[in-house]
């Protein structure tokens, strides 16, 4: 009987610390404060020309890494082309980064109008992102910049128009 109870006290205690690591490796959200600079990241676009990131230094990036079969990247796309839309003129970029071939993500793009650039990561795209925060290598994850170059916000999992017009609009005020 004893032994029974050593082991019912044993795996809770395991389920317990699995879960404590599982909640910190997947918190939704993260807002932190990074070294500045943007990373040096080179990829292709669309149309196969290399672009570097720094391309876009000096304002407010939103970097989205996502992926045509991703339910929740389909659906956070939309209000990412409708936020460029109205508020790019005033110093907001947001850069897609697909974690996946070319053809898939072009014909998305050409589908649902991508007004932003996106760039071809493919498997790459995802190492990528690991040192940016994202350690379950998952998609979609977003990384706010501010226009210094310092990351203020990652997000594992769908981001909402909200939460992103949060963030951003004190960071556009600053100008």
């Amino acid at each position: 009987m004893k032994f029974k109870k050593f082991i019912i006290i044993f795996i809770a205690m395991i389920a317990l610390a699995a879960g404590i690591l599982s909640h910190r490796l997947t918190a939704e959200t993260q807002t932190v404060v990074k070294k500045p600079g943007l990373p040096d990241i080179t990829l292709p676009d669309l149309k196969g020309t290399q672009r570097k990131l720094l391309e876009w230094q000096n304002k407010v990036l939103v970097l989205n890494f996502w992926a045509t079969w991703c339910s929740p990247c389909r659906k956070e796309i939309p209000e990412f082309i409708k936020l460029q839309s109205d508020i790019g003129d005033k110093g907001l970029q947001f850069i897609g980064i697909a974690v996946e071939e070319l053809e898939p993500v072009k014909e998305f793009s050409d589908s649902v109008g991508i007004n932003y650039p996106t760039l071809i990561g493919q498997v790459t795209g995802i190492n990528l992102s690991i040192p940016l925060g994202n350690m379950i290598s998952t998609v979609p994850f977003t990384v706010i910049f501010d226009r210094q170059g310092n990351i203020v916000h990652r997000q594992l999992g769908e981001i909402s128009r909200e939460k992103i017009l949060e963030i951003v609009g004190p960071l556009l005020e600053k100008n």
